[in-house]
């Protein structure tokens, strides 16, 4: 009975669990009410173990079926990405690599990787796009791109896979001639409030009403980060930047390196990533570009 169990009946087993309804899952499977239930009906008894509680006014899934669904769902997943797999190398080399890259990913390893892959797929055209937060998901989303390094926006969409990359190390700057250069200790939260935070703002509505490493009230949002590195410089305000971007400004006294009470005992790193939809892994360029972007460090100048 159980080898007859079909990947039709789990993928109607997922949606009635995460609809709320048979009647949800048949709109979203584009069924009928009557047919989703059947299945359901079928499914348990295939596997003798009832998934969902029935005496109410919508079924709810028992301890059996909240044990089951995540096994449902992996079987799934997995099945997914072993056509997606399949698809991609029966389709061979793709025509073009697109990647979407995080602002904050070092120039130094993008160039290394772009360099490297110009000589091992010479034939094979880069389109290559540089955002922030959001912008550098949304392409990903709509298929634009086949691949984002994503970092300035920490939170990674249902549907894509990730793979860790090098972490990128921050630290927070000002200009020599801003108020907080003068302080020597940690500065507290109260203190940070009274001077204006440089921030990067999203050209897409993903992030909309959330801050990441926020701290003053009193915010400049900008979309471009050579325009932020600009501002601080100036003095015009506080910020985060990448160690990487800033150290020769560091060395030579453009910028000086302020040390924050909520970021004690050390200065939080960037978890990089590059992610895709599961639906769409990368060819053979494309896994080549991750492998390589994996091998590069980020490690920069204390």
């Amino acid at each position: 009975m159980l080898d007859g169990v079909s990947l039709d009946q789990l993928r109607t087993f997922i949606a009635a669990a995460e609809e709320g309804s048979f009647s949800a899952a048949g709109r979203k499977l584009r069924r009928a009410q009557s047919v989703v239930s059947q299945t359901m009906a079928n499914l348990e008894a295939q596997l003798r173990v009832t998934l969902f509680d029935r005496s109410a006014r919508y079924p709810v899934l028992t301890d059996e079926g909240k044990a089951l669904l995540s096994e449902a769902k992996n079987v799934v997943n997995g099945m997914d990405a072993f056509k997606a797999r399949a698809r991609t190398l029966s389709e061979g080399l793709e025509p073009e690599l697109s990647v979407a890259v995080d602002v904050m990913y070092p120039m130094a390893s993008l160039t290394d990787a772009v360099g490297a892959f110009r000589e091992a797929f010479p034939t094979t055209p880069l389109r290559m796009y540089v955002e922030a937060l959001g912008a550098v998901v949304q392409p990903v989303l709509d298929g634009a791109c086949r691949i984002g390094v994503i970092g300035s926006m920490p939170v990674i969409p249902e549907g894509f896979h990730a793979e860790r990359l090098p972490e990128v190390p921050m630290v927070t700057v000002v200009a020599p001639g801003h108020p907080l250069a003068e302080s020597q200790g940690i500065l507290p939260g109260s203190v940070l409030e009274r001077h204006v935070q440089l921030v990067l703002t999203d050209r897409t509505t993903l992030t909309a009403g959330t801050n990441f490493g926020v701290f003053s009230p009193l915010i400049w949002r900008l979309a471009d980060l050579g325009a932020k590195h600009a501002f601080l410089k100036a003095g015009f305000g506080w910020g985060h930047m990448p160690l990487a971007m800033v150290a020769p400004d560091l060395e030579a006294g453009r910028l000086v390196r302020i040390r924050l009470e909520m970021h004690q005992p050390a200065i939080p790193v960037i978890a990089m990533y590059a992610v895709y939809r599961k639906d769409e892994p990368p060819g053979p360029a494309g896994r080549w570009f991750i492998d390589r972007l994996q091998q590069f460090t980020t490690d920069a100048p204390a």
